[in-house]
């Protein structure tokens, strides 16, 4: 069973929760906890089951077999829900972004900030103070005037997560929340995300920017197949599922012939241009010892570095494997 199961402090218990249209079974059997404050990112190729997953847990779908269980603490006392059977604490206490923004053409920017934030009771001044902070925080202040319809794609993807937003929700569920936009608004959405999850909010999300994933959450779901392939921490599926590191060095003169013979861990290596790669198991062991015969063989070293696998290389891995 993948890690991830039975998790102290859940706020969603998913026991083989599953979901088919027609004959086509898009999710099979998912049994995993989300934990209370973590950033949890969801991935898998397309038509993995991911989407489908988030409006599970909105409750916006019904499972065809299983349970998504929301659970809420209030001091001592623990309460237990169907989101599906639940919609106003869902309203309350949730906030979503699709794929898809959910916006008001023929509203401005504020204005559509101001109704979102309107449908959860907030106060006249809660309203305008909110609004106004994440029209700072997401740079749309200079377009808060300008009409949705006007917008660019990347703007309207601003806009839509401002308006999960704007009632700081204590979930907040984001469907690729930083397609279509630029590396520096992908880095930017990413400070005001991991700002929200320090103030408590837990985050659950899909996205196909592997490297946002790797370095933002706390732990990856991997779907493949509509099954959970695995769950855990960035630094744990490395090490699961990538275990060689890579060596890479240059010295002068650059004469390497049976640098690495038995070296221990060793498990290939390749000359590109003036640099060495070695492919090693052990890199604490391959090391010091490669050091040594650089010594012994009179190469001064140039350049040095470790490359440790990416979550990328965990991804082809996981997906290039038989079911």
């Amino acid at each position: 069973m993948p890690s991830g199961w039975g998790v102290i402090d859940a706020i969603f218990e998913i026991r083989n929760l599953s979901k088919s249209f027609g004959e086509r079974h898009v999710l099979r059997k998912l049994s995993f906890d989300i934990q209370r404050g973590e950033i949890l990112g969801i991935i898998g190729p397309s038509g993995a089951g991911k989407t489908t997953l988030l409006y599970l847990l909105i409750g916006s779908l019904e499972p065809s077999a299983g349970t998504a269980t929301l659970i809420l603490k209030h001091h001592e006392t623990e309460k237990r829900y169907d989101t599906r059977t639940k919609p106003l604490i869902v309203n309350k206490l949730f906030g979503f972004a699709s794929q898809r923004p959910s916006l008001y053409d023929k509203l401005t920017v504020r204005e559509n900030l101001e109704y979102f934030a309107s449908l959860y009771n907030l106060s006249a001044d809660a309203i305008r103070k909110n609004t106004t902070v994440l029209l700072r925080l997401l740079d749309l202040s200079t377009s808060q005037s300008v009409l949705t319809e006007h917008l660019s794609g990347g703007m309207r993807r601003r806009l839509d997560i401002a308006c999960a937003l704007v009632h700081d929700p204590r979930i907040l569920i984001l469907d690729e929340p930083t397609a279509d936009l630029d590396p520096v608004l992908r880095a930017h959405i990413w400070e005001i995300l991991k700002r929200a999850n320090a103030r408590g909010t837990t985050i659950i999300l899909s996205s196909h920017h592997l490297d946002e994933i790797e370095s933002s959450c706390t732990r990856i779901a991997l779907l493949k197949d509509g099954m959970l392939a695995d769950l855990d921490s960035p630094a744990k599926l490395r090490m699961k599922y990538q275990r060689v590191s890579e060596i890479h060095l240059e010295s002068y003169p650059g004469q390497y012939d049976r640098l690495t013979a038995g070296l221990p861990g060793v498990v290939g290596e390749q000359r590109a241009g003036t640099l060495l790669i070695v492919r090693t198991t052990e890199p604490e062991r391959t090391l010091p010892l490669l050091f040594g015969r650089l010594q012994e063989s009179r190469e001064h070293l140039i350049d040095l570095r470790i490359a440790k696998p990416r979550l990328d290389d965990v991804f082809t891995s996981i997906y290039r494997r038989e079911p």
